[in-house]
């Protein structure tokens, strides 16, 4: 998929919930500020799966950054990757960035993390199958987790990923704000994760942002 249909398919997903877009140079804009969207897609390798990046810059410094895995060829991997997203990200990132908030898709959690109040954006716990079903205590931990960090006051965010191999062996990585984040790698591992025959992963993202009163 070339990028300016790739943009156009962003554009009418946001539209779909009620956020405007335009195109500025290689970036979709909102009202000529920011936030600020754009999307790109690798293809892959024969028989790989391609990779969709989406990066959304809130601020002069700040973005976020995302990547799906998008099966088929060509314009049917993008789309498949697109459909990820929104199923996984999109809808954090609309309560987030744009105060687009659907309480269906994801849940809202209001935290107290040192001296100040937050509301929290939780997306889907999503497995790649449909037959492991979630650990207990992962929002519990998380929020205690939290609680070590310093965190400023602005919008933060956490992408949680586990993946159980066949054959047992684990991977998982936790990020706060794109970079590593200790704390966060330690929570995925005292988790109970469910144990299965074959393999699974499994990903999350969240949200931070200081209440409005």
């Amino acid at each position: 998929m070339n990028d300016n249909a790739l943009q156009t398919d962003l554009i009418r997903l946001f539209e779909r919930h009620d956020v405007e877009l335009e195109l500025d140079e290689e970036w979709l804009v909102t009202d000529g500020d920011f936030p600020a969207v754009r999307a790109s897609w690798h293809e892959g390798e024969e028989g790989a799966p391609g990779r969709l990046d989406v990066d959304v810059v809130i601020s002069e410094e700040r973005h976020i950054e995302e990547s799906f895995a998008g099966n088929g060829r060509g314009d049917a991997g993008a789309r498949d990757a697109l459909s990820a997203f929104e199923r996984n990200v999109l809808y954090v990132l609309l309560a987030a960035c744009w105060y687009v908030t659907d309480d269906r898709r994801i849940q809202l959690q209001s935290w107290d993390l040192g001296v100040r109040s937050w509301d929290v954006f939780v997306g889907p716990l999503a497995f790649s199958r449909d037959d492991v079903v979630a650990p207990e205590g992962l929002l519990s931990g998380l929020h205690d987790a939290l609680r070590n960090e310093s965190l400023s006051g602005e919008l933060h965010w956490i992408r949680l990923f586990y993946r159980r191999a066949d054959d047992g062996s684990v991977i998982a990585e936790a990020l706060l704000d794109n970079q590593p984040w200790p704390g966060g790698d330690r929570l995925l591992g005292q988790l109970t994760w469910p144990s299965a025959e074959k393999g699974y992963s499994a990903r999350c993202f969240i949200a931070l942002d200081i209440r409005d009163y």
